[in-house]
């Protein structure tokens, strides 16, 4: 049984320089298609050096003495291509366009026939991550709403019909992560806070339809984008309270930089939280009572059995000396509030 107040990220970890052009991955939007110009290892080379990254991102988390690791998503080009890109329908060649959140066009896949999983993505990444540590692991894949909104749909012509036909393959890819040895598998699912009318007609329909019959523990991210990307954040969230019903076991909830009024915690009070504590915004690493406090607020709305505490989002665009740092710092005012309640 995890101790109360477990630590854990939301998925990404910084990069290293040598591996890809941070430059030039912080200069554009996340890609929704290939960028192999991110890489700086030749192609021939390219696994190797992602397994050594892979390390590094690992010994890092470890270091910092978070709980529950990820791989640091260092193969992956953004949080979203690495699955959807490797679906069949989804046309990448010939790419199309939708408008990202931010409000700008983007090259995006264009769904041409039906979508379907032809063969497991993230499997070999498990098993690697696995063979890495002796921590409980946790694996990220895109969850099928958002992937929904991140396509050109030139098939369907139906975007409830193209969530559910992803989110069957997000099932067999969930079913298969599980078997592969991961302890917790997350769906990244901050589409729903961008669309919420969308989210409403068809949100959570595709996301049980993603975790249904799995047998492990599910988590949903949710959040207003990356502070690198996204630099207005709204005062609270418009798809949240929904989520109560949905078939994940645990939400992680974006709150640091918001400065959410945790209140909000009181609509799902069926849900595990996983709260969001470092502010990814801030380039300095906040003190260590500055975090304990945002667990101290979390915990006059949640149980400390029902909470787990993370950075606000992914960590790919800080700096790895600052990621580390900030993960350290959250370890340690968990550890403070933890010595405080027990």
């Amino acid at each position: 049984m995890d101790r109360i107040l477990t630590t854990t990220v939301v998925g990404s970890h910084p990069q290293p320089d040598w591996l890809v052009d941070r430059d030039r991955l912080r200069s554009r939007l996340p890609p929704r298609v290939r960028a192999r110009e991110l890489w700086r290892v030749a192609p021939e080379h390219l696994r190797q050096a992602q397994d050594d990254a892979t390390i590094l991102a690992v010994r890092d988390q470890e270091r910092a003495g978070i709980d529950i690791v990820t791989d640091g998503e260092i193969r992956r080009e953004s949080y979203s291509n690495h699955f959807s890109n490797a679906l069949e329908g989804m046309d990448v060649d010939t790419p199309g366009t939708a408008i990202d959140r931010t409000g700008h066009p983007n090259p995006v896949p264009c769904v041409r026939g039906p979508v379907r999983r032809m063969t497991p993505v993230a499997v070999d990444d498990v098993r690697f991550l696995r063979a890495q540590t002796d921590r409980r692991i946790k694996m990220t894949i895109p969850g099928p709403f958002t992937m929904a909104q991140q396509a050109e749909d030139a098939h369907y012509r139906d975007p409830r019909a193209l969530a559910l036909d992803l989110a069957a393959a997000v099932n067999e890819e969930i079913r298969d992560l599980f078997a592969a040895g991961a302890d917790v598998v997350q769906l990244d699912e901050p589409y729903l806070q961008a669309r919420p009318d969308a989210a409403r007609a068809y949100g959570v329909e595709a996301i049980d339809r993603a975790v249904a019959g799995v047998d492990g523990v599910t988590a949903l991210h949710t959040c207003f984008g990356y502070a690198h990307i996204v630099h207005d954040r709204p005062a609270g969230y418009s798809f949240l309270g929904e989520l109560n019903d949905c078939g994940v076991d645990w939400l992680v909830i974006e709150a640091a930089q918001p400065r959410l009024d945790l209140s909000v915690l009181d609509q799902v009070p069926d849900k595990g939280i996983i709260l969001g504590v470092i502010d990814l915004s801030d380039p300095q690493v906040e003190p260590v009572p500055t975090v304990a406090e945002r667990i101290r607020d979390a915990l006059r709305h949640v149980p400390a059995e029902r909470l787990q505490v993370a950075p606000d989002c992914g960590m790919k665009y800080l700096p790895r000396e600052v990621a580390l740092g900030k993960l350290r710092c959250m370890a340690q005012a968990a550890d403070v509030v933890r010595a405080e309640i027990t």
